[in-house]
Protein backbone atom coordinates (compact mmCIF):
# COMPACT_ATOMS: atom_id res chain seq x y z
CA UNK A 1 0.00 0.00 0.00
CA UNK A 2 1.44 3.47 -0.80
CA UNK A 3 2.85 5.11 2.09
CA UNK A 4 2.24 2.07 4.51
CA UNK A 5 4.78 2.63 6.89
CA UNK A 6 3.80 5.91 7.90
CA UNK A 7 -0.08 5.29 7.39
CA UNK A 8 0.44 2.43 10.25
CA UNK A 9 2.06 5.03 12.55
CA UNK A 10 -0.51 7.18 11.90
CA UNK A 11 -3.81 5.49 12.45
CA UNK A 12 -2.89 5.18 16.39
CA UNK A 13 -1.66 8.60 16.44
CA UNK A 14 -5.60 9.81 15.29
CA UNK A 15 -6.86 7.33 17.85
CA UNK A 16 -5.86 9.94 20.06
CA UNK A 17 -8.92 12.71 20.49
CA UNK A 18 -6.01 15.23 21.52
CA UNK A 19 -8.25 18.69 21.07
CA UNK A 20 -6.92 21.59 21.97
CA UNK A 21 -9.41 21.84 25.00
CA UNK A 22 -8.63 18.36 26.43
CA UNK A 23 -5.20 16.99 27.81
CA UNK A 24 -2.70 15.58 25.07
CA UNK A 25 -0.57 13.89 27.74
CA UNK A 26 -1.46 10.21 26.18
CA UNK A 27 -0.99 10.77 22.78
CA UNK A 28 2.70 12.96 24.14
CA UNK A 29 3.42 9.51 26.37
CA UNK A 30 2.67 7.32 23.01
CA UNK A 31 5.03 9.91 21.50
CA UNK A 32 8.01 9.21 23.89
CA UNK A 33 8.14 5.60 23.57
CA UNK A 34 7.80 5.56 20.19
CA UNK A 35 10.80 7.32 19.97
CA UNK A 36 12.33 5.77 22.64
CA UNK A 37 12.56 2.60 20.87
CA UNK A 38 14.46 5.06 17.54
CA UNK A 39 16.90 5.92 20.52
CA UNK A 40 16.21 9.18 21.12
CA UNK A 41 16.60 10.74 24.50
CA UNK A 42 13.41 12.17 25.63
CA UNK A 43 12.21 15.30 27.61
CA UNK A 44 9.00 15.83 28.68
CA UNK A 45 7.82 19.73 30.25
CA UNK A 46 4.33 19.81 31.66
CA UNK A 47 2.05 23.19 32.47
CA UNK A 48 -1.44 24.14 33.11
CA UNK A 49 -3.25 26.18 30.81
CA UNK A 50 -5.69 28.85 31.28
CA UNK A 51 -8.76 26.73 31.67
CA UNK A 52 -6.92 24.57 34.21
CA UNK A 53 -5.80 21.41 31.80
CA UNK A 54 -2.63 19.57 32.18
CA UNK A 55 -0.35 19.99 29.08
CA UNK A 56 2.57 18.24 27.64
CA UNK A 57 5.02 19.14 24.83
CA UNK A 58 8.02 17.07 24.19
CA UNK A 59 11.56 17.54 23.16
CA UNK A 60 13.62 14.88 21.76
CA UNK A 61 17.48 14.30 20.92
CA UNK A 62 19.35 11.66 19.27
CA UNK A 63 23.09 12.07 18.73
CA UNK A 64 25.05 10.81 16.41
CA UNK A 65 27.61 8.13 16.76
CA UNK A 66 30.29 9.09 14.17
CA UNK A 67 29.63 13.61 15.08
CA UNK A 68 30.58 15.53 11.95
CA UNK A 69 32.95 18.36 12.51
CA UNK A 70 31.62 21.44 14.60
CA UNK A 71 31.53 24.74 11.30
CA UNK A 72 33.94 27.35 12.28
CA UNK A 73 31.58 28.65 15.04
CA UNK A 74 31.22 25.57 16.74
CA UNK A 75 27.95 24.60 15.54
CA UNK A 76 27.09 21.03 15.17
CA UNK A 77 24.02 21.70 12.56
CA UNK A 78 21.33 18.76 12.44
CA UNK A 79 17.99 19.06 12.06
CA UNK A 80 14.97 20.06 14.62
CA UNK A 81 11.69 19.14 13.35
CA UNK A 82 8.71 20.67 15.26
CA UNK A 83 5.31 19.55 15.69
CA UNK A 84 2.41 19.76 17.58
CA UNK A 85 -0.21 17.35 19.14
CA UNK A 86 -3.18 18.99 19.71
CA UNK A 87 -6.18 19.24 16.86
CA UNK A 88 -9.55 21.62 16.34
CA UNK A 89 -12.89 20.00 17.31
CA UNK A 90 -14.94 17.85 15.44
CA UNK A 91 -18.34 18.01 16.43
CA UNK A 92 -19.75 18.05 12.43
CA UNK A 93 -17.81 15.02 11.28
CA UNK A 94 -19.49 13.64 7.72
CA UNK A 95 -15.73 11.40 6.98
CA UNK A 96 -16.36 8.19 6.55
CA UNK A 97 -17.03 5.95 9.52
CA UNK A 98 -18.45 8.34 11.25
CA UNK A 99 -15.75 8.97 13.93
CA UNK A 100 -13.03 11.19 13.89
CA UNK A 101 -10.78 9.99 15.77
CA UNK A 102 -11.18 6.15 14.24
CA UNK A 103 -8.77 6.27 10.80
CA UNK A 104 -10.20 5.26 7.47
CA UNK A 105 -8.65 4.70 4.24
CA UNK A 106 -10.60 5.31 1.02
CA UNK A 107 -10.22 6.04 -2.36
CA UNK A 108 -6.57 6.15 -1.54
CA UNK A 109 -7.48 9.05 1.00
CA UNK A 110 -6.72 8.35 4.89
CA UNK A 111 -9.06 9.95 6.53
CA UNK A 112 -9.55 11.44 10.56
CA UNK A 113 -9.56 14.65 12.44
CA UNK A 114 -5.55 15.77 12.43
CA UNK A 115 -4.61 13.28 9.87
CA UNK A 116 -3.92 16.78 7.69
CA UNK A 117 -2.98 18.77 10.93
CA UNK A 118 -0.47 17.75 11.61
CA UNK A 119 -0.73 13.97 12.82
CA UNK A 120 0.69 13.14 8.75
CA UNK A 121 2.84 14.71 8.95
CA UNK A 122 4.63 13.48 12.13
CA UNK A 123 3.80 9.90 11.22
CA UNK A 124 6.25 10.67 7.60
CA UNK A 125 8.81 12.16 9.53
CA UNK A 126 8.77 9.37 12.41
CA UNK A 127 9.13 6.79 9.45
CA UNK A 128 11.53 8.94 7.58
CA UNK A 129 13.64 8.34 10.75
CA UNK A 130 13.27 4.73 11.01
CA UNK A 131 15.27 4.69 7.68
CA UNK A 132 18.05 6.27 8.89
CA UNK A 133 20.16 4.14 11.05
CA UNK A 134 21.93 5.59 14.08
CA UNK A 135 25.65 4.28 13.05
CA UNK A 136 24.94 6.07 9.64
CA UNK A 137 24.03 9.56 11.67
CA UNK A 138 26.83 12.19 11.62
CA UNK A 139 24.81 15.18 13.30
CA UNK A 140 22.24 15.46 15.92
CA UNK A 141 18.35 14.66 14.95
CA UNK A 142 15.59 16.29 17.82
CA UNK A 143 12.14 16.54 17.82
CA UNK A 144 10.18 18.99 19.44
CA UNK A 145 6.07 18.26 19.67
CA UNK A 146 3.83 20.93 21.61
CA UNK A 147 0.75 21.45 23.28
CA UNK A 148 -1.40 24.04 22.29
CA UNK A 149 -0.55 25.44 18.46
CA UNK A 150 -4.35 25.74 17.16
CA UNK A 151 -4.98 28.31 20.54
CA UNK A 152 -2.52 30.41 21.04
CA UNK A 153 0.95 28.59 20.60
CA UNK A 154 1.09 27.70 24.46
CA UNK A 155 3.17 24.78 23.96
CA UNK A 156 6.09 26.26 22.50
CA UNK A 157 5.99 29.43 24.52
CA UNK A 158 6.69 27.02 26.93
CA UNK A 159 9.14 24.87 25.37
CA UNK A 160 11.09 28.14 25.25
CA UNK A 161 11.21 29.32 28.31
CA UNK A 162 11.48 25.96 30.28
CA UNK A 163 13.03 23.12 27.89
CA UNK A 164 16.63 22.16 28.93
CA UNK A 165 17.40 20.32 25.05
CA UNK A 166 16.02 23.12 24.15
CA UNK A 167 18.63 25.31 25.24
CA UNK A 168 21.19 23.05 24.37
CA UNK A 169 19.90 22.80 20.72
CA UNK A 170 20.03 26.12 20.20
CA UNK A 171 23.53 26.58 21.31
CA UNK A 172 23.90 24.26 17.88
CA UNK A 173 21.83 25.53 15.35
CA UNK A 174 19.77 22.97 13.52
CA UNK A 175 17.85 23.82 10.31
CA UNK A 176 14.69 24.00 11.27
CA UNK A 177 11.72 22.31 9.74
CA UNK A 178 8.27 23.22 10.97
CA UNK A 179 6.29 20.30 9.55
CA UNK A 180 2.94 21.82 8.77
CA UNK A 181 1.08 20.56 5.68
CA UNK A 182 2.43 22.69 2.15
CA UNK A 183 2.10 19.97 0.03
CA UNK A 184 6.02 19.48 0.09
CA UNK A 185 6.60 23.19 -1.04
CA UNK A 186 9.35 25.62 0.85
CA UNK A 187 7.57 27.96 3.03
CA UNK A 188 10.60 30.76 3.63
CA UNK A 189 8.16 33.20 5.36
CA UNK A 190 4.60 33.68 6.67
CA UNK A 191 2.62 36.03 8.55
CA UNK A 192 2.34 36.25 12.75
CA UNK A 193 -1.06 37.15 14.76
CA UNK A 194 -1.67 39.37 17.03
CA UNK A 195 -5.12 40.83 18.40
CA UNK A 196 -7.06 42.56 21.08
CA UNK A 197 -10.09 42.84 22.93
CA UNK A 198 -12.42 46.01 24.14
CA UNK A 199 -15.37 46.09 26.85
CA UNK A 200 -17.96 48.04 27.46
CA UNK A 201 -19.62 47.59 30.80
CA UNK A 202 -23.66 48.60 31.25
CA UNK A 203 -25.99 47.63 33.49
CA UNK A 204 -29.23 45.22 33.07
CA UNK A 205 -32.55 46.38 33.58
CA UNK A 206 -35.96 46.12 32.11
CA UNK A 207 -35.88 48.09 28.57
CA UNK A 208 -39.21 49.98 29.54
CA UNK A 209 -37.44 51.24 32.64
CA UNK A 210 -34.91 53.92 32.45
CA UNK A 211 -33.04 52.62 34.94
CA UNK A 212 -30.52 50.43 32.73
CA UNK A 213 -27.44 51.48 31.15
CA UNK A 214 -26.96 50.15 27.37
CA UNK A 215 -23.61 48.87 26.71
CA UNK A 216 -23.69 48.66 23.62
CA UNK A 217 -23.90 52.59 23.23
CA UNK A 218 -20.41 53.56 24.56
CA UNK A 219 -18.92 50.66 22.00
CA UNK A 220 -20.70 52.24 19.03
CA UNK A 221 -17.80 55.06 18.14
CA UNK A 222 -15.21 52.45 18.90
CA UNK A 223 -16.84 50.16 16.04
CA UNK A 224 -16.51 53.15 13.73
CA UNK A 225 -12.87 53.60 14.79
CA UNK A 226 -12.29 49.94 14.32
CA UNK A 227 -13.76 50.05 11.54
CA UNK A 228 -11.82 53.07 10.00
CA UNK A 229 -8.53 51.38 10.81
CA UNK A 230 -9.46 48.19 9.06
CA UNK A 231 -9.66 50.40 5.95
CA UNK A 232 -6.73 51.93 6.30
CA UNK A 233 -5.15 48.67 6.47
CA UNK A 234 -6.48 47.90 3.31
CA UNK A 235 -6.37 51.23 1.29
CA UNK A 236 -2.90 52.26 2.82
CA UNK A 237 0.02 50.77 0.91
CA UNK A 238 1.92 51.18 4.23
CA UNK A 239 0.33 48.36 5.35
CA UNK A 240 1.02 46.13 2.31
CA UNK A 241 3.69 43.79 1.75
CA UNK A 242 3.61 42.57 -1.73
CA UNK A 243 5.61 39.47 -0.90
CA UNK A 244 2.29 37.94 0.38
CA UNK A 245 -0.89 36.97 -1.02
CA UNK A 246 -2.58 38.72 0.42
CA UNK A 247 -0.38 41.92 0.74
CA UNK A 248 -2.59 43.07 3.75
CA UNK A 249 -2.58 42.76 7.81
CA UNK A 250 -5.75 40.99 6.83
CA UNK A 251 -7.52 42.73 9.57
CA UNK A 252 -10.32 40.77 11.40
CA UNK A 253 -12.80 42.00 14.01
CA UNK A 254 -16.51 41.26 15.32
CA UNK A 255 -18.83 42.59 18.07
CA UNK A 256 -21.55 40.75 20.50
CA UNK A 257 -23.55 41.67 23.19
CA UNK A 258 -23.86 38.13 24.07
CA UNK A 259 -27.37 37.83 22.49
CA UNK A 260 -29.07 39.87 25.10
CA UNK A 261 -32.89 39.51 24.68
CA UNK A 262 -34.79 42.58 23.13
CA UNK A 263 -36.42 44.08 26.68
CA UNK A 264 -32.96 44.05 28.31
CA UNK A 265 -31.00 46.33 28.05
CA UNK A 266 -27.42 44.88 27.47
CA UNK A 267 -24.98 44.70 30.55
CA UNK A 268 -21.38 43.92 28.63
CA UNK A 269 -20.76 44.74 25.02
CA UNK A 270 -17.57 43.17 24.40
CA UNK A 271 -15.64 43.79 20.57
CA UNK A 272 -12.61 42.15 19.02
CA UNK A 273 -9.93 41.95 16.39
CA UNK A 274 -7.22 39.71 15.05
CA UNK A 275 -4.40 40.53 12.63
CA UNK A 276 -1.69 39.15 10.57
CA UNK A 277 1.96 41.37 10.55
CA UNK A 278 4.17 40.79 8.46
CA UNK A 279 8.55 40.93 9.54
CA UNK A 280 8.84 44.57 8.62
CA UNK A 281 5.03 45.80 9.56
CA UNK A 282 4.10 44.80 12.76
CA UNK A 283 0.51 47.07 12.85
CA UNK A 284 1.67 48.58 16.52
CA UNK A 285 0.85 52.10 15.50
CA UNK A 286 -2.93 50.67 14.71
CA UNK A 287 -3.05 48.99 18.21
CA UNK A 288 -1.65 51.79 19.83
CA UNK A 289 -4.20 54.26 18.11
CA UNK A 290 -7.02 52.04 18.94
CA UNK A 291 -6.11 51.43 22.65
CA UNK A 292 -5.69 55.05 22.88
CA UNK A 293 -9.29 55.98 21.63
CA UNK A 294 -10.88 52.93 23.97
CA UNK A 295 -9.55 54.36 26.77
CA UNK A 296 -11.20 57.64 26.15
CA UNK A 297 -14.19 56.67 25.94
CA UNK A 298 -13.23 54.87 29.20
CA UNK A 299 -13.74 51.53 27.76
CA UNK A 300 -11.50 48.26 28.67
CA UNK A 301 -8.54 47.63 26.45
CA UNK A 302 -6.83 44.11 26.26
CA UNK A 303 -4.34 42.93 24.48
CA UNK A 304 -3.56 39.29 23.02
CA UNK A 305 -0.44 38.00 22.43
CA UNK A 306 -0.12 35.75 19.46
CA UNK A 307 2.70 34.71 17.71
CA UNK A 308 5.49 37.07 15.59
CA UNK A 309 6.17 36.18 11.67
CA UNK A 310 8.60 33.82 10.05
CA UNK A 311 11.18 35.10 7.72
CA UNK A 312 14.53 33.31 6.09
CA UNK A 313 15.40 34.96 2.99
CA UNK A 314 14.54 33.34 -0.45
CA UNK A 315 18.44 33.38 -1.10
CA UNK A 316 19.96 31.67 1.62
CA UNK A 317 22.02 28.60 1.02
CA UNK A 318 19.47 26.17 3.61
CA UNK A 319 16.08 27.39 1.44
CA UNK A 320 18.02 27.03 -2.29
CA UNK A 321 18.95 23.34 -0.61
CA UNK A 322 15.76 22.78 0.79
CA UNK A 323 14.35 23.99 -3.08
CA UNK A 324 16.32 21.79 -5.01
CA UNK A 325 15.67 18.43 -3.00
CA UNK A 326 11.79 19.38 -3.01
CA UNK A 327 11.77 20.63 -6.85
CA UNK A 328 10.35 23.38 -5.95
CA UNK A 329 10.23 27.43 -5.35
CA UNK A 330 10.70 29.41 -2.12
CA UNK A 331 7.29 30.92 -0.96
CA UNK A 332 5.72 32.90 1.66
CA UNK A 333 1.87 31.72 3.35
CA UNK A 334 -0.42 34.31 5.47
CA UNK A 335 -1.02 31.65 8.55
CA UNK A 336 1.04 31.37 11.79
CA UNK A 337 2.92 28.43 13.43
CA UNK A 338 4.62 27.51 15.90
CA UNK A 339 7.84 28.31 13.78
CA UNK A 340 7.72 31.81 14.60
CA UNK A 341 8.39 31.36 18.62
CA UNK A 342 11.94 29.73 17.89
CA UNK A 343 13.46 33.18 17.58
CA UNK A 344 16.73 31.45 18.85
CA UNK A 345 16.90 29.61 15.82
CA UNK A 346 18.62 31.53 12.64
CA UNK A 347 17.33 29.16 10.08
CA UNK A 348 13.28 28.31 10.14
CA UNK A 349 11.10 27.05 7.18
CA UNK A 350 7.82 25.10 6.51
CA UNK A 351 7.52 22.27 4.61
CA UNK A 352 5.08 18.85 5.15
CA UNK A 353 2.89 16.72 3.54
CA UNK A 354 -0.94 17.57 3.06
CA UNK A 355 -2.64 20.17 1.85
CA UNK A 356 -3.45 22.96 4.46
CA UNK A 357 -6.99 23.14 2.53
CA UNK A 358 -7.97 19.70 4.23
CA UNK A 359 -7.25 21.29 7.69
CA UNK A 360 -9.77 21.59 10.08
CA UNK A 361 -12.50 20.27 7.58
CA UNK A 362 -15.24 18.19 8.65
CA UNK A 363 -14.06 14.90 6.57
CA UNK A 364 -10.35 15.93 6.92
CA UNK A 365 -7.79 13.43 5.18
CA UNK A 366 -4.57 12.96 3.85
CA UNK A 367 -3.51 11.40 0.75
CA UNK A 368 -1.55 8.63 1.29
CA UNK A 369 0.68 9.43 -1.96
CA UNK A 370 1.87 12.32 -0.08
CA UNK A 371 2.14 10.63 3.13
CA UNK A 372 4.67 7.98 0.98
CA UNK A 373 6.32 11.42 -0.52
CA UNK A 374 6.61 12.88 2.87
CA UNK A 375 8.68 10.13 4.37
CA UNK A 376 10.57 10.18 1.18
CA UNK A 377 11.58 13.94 1.12
CA UNK A 378 12.11 13.71 5.04
CA UNK A 379 14.38 10.71 4.63
CA UNK A 380 16.30 12.82 2.26
CA UNK A 381 16.46 15.80 4.24
CA UNK A 382 18.29 13.67 7.36
CA UNK A 383 20.51 11.80 5.07
CA UNK A 384 21.26 15.29 3.89
CA UNK A 385 21.69 17.37 6.88
CA UNK A 386 22.29 14.70 9.25
CA UNK A 387 23.70 11.86 8.10
CA UNK A 388 27.07 10.88 5.17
Amino acid sequence: MIGHEAAEILKPLIAYPSVSSTSNAAITEHLASLLQTLDFDVELTTYIDSSGVNKFNLVAHRAAKRLAPPSTEGRTGGIVYCCHTDVVPARQWTGPGGDPFAAVIEAARLYGRGSCDMKGSIAAFIAAVQQVPPSEQTRPIWIIATADEETGFGGAKHVVAQSEIYRQLATRQPLAIIGEPTLLKVVHAHKGIVGFRIRSHGRAAHSSRGDGINANVAMVPMLNKIAELHKRTVEDKRYHDERFDPPTLSWNFGFSDHDTAINVTAALSEAWVSFRMMPEIDGEDLIAEAKQFAEALNLEFKRYDGGPPLWMPAESESVKAMCELAATEPMTECYSTDGGQFTQLDERLVIGPGDIAQAHTTDEWIALEQLQRGTEFYRQVLERWCGR
